[in-house]
């Protein structure tokens, strides 16, 4: 365990940033991953959300003027689009995770 790991950096002598950069940090790349991961999504949703409801400018604010005049293939482009803009920064963090914690998922 992760706990048993701490104990024994502690007991081979690691100082206190040697403890945290080899034990701590380690442990807790692949939830803060997962956590930038959720985050980035949910800001991305709120950003075209508050673009669809008071902004003049923006994909979420073409989608919904093209909507008004019935330009169904701008609103179909603006939709893929924001669809694409999402999953490439999700890939991007996938990316920057198996980069810097290759260990995420698996046993110890």
């Amino acid at each position: 365990t992760w706990a048993a790991r701490l104990r024994a950096a502690q007991v081979l002598g690691a100082s206190r940033a040697q403890v945290f950069r080899h034990v701590v940090l380690p442990h807790t790349l692949p939830e803060l991953f997962t956590s930038v991961r959720l985050s980035l999504g949910i800001g991305w949703t709120a950003l075209i959300a508050a673009e669809l409801v008071a902004a003049n400018t923006g994909l979420g604010w073409m989608v919904l003027n093209a909507g008004n005049y019935l330009r169904t293939d701008v609103v179909i482009l603006g939709i893929v689009l924001l669809g694409l803009i999402g999953y490439l920064l999700d890939v991007l963090l996938l990316a920057a995770q198996k980069r810097f914690a290759p260990w995420t998922g698996k046993d110890a």
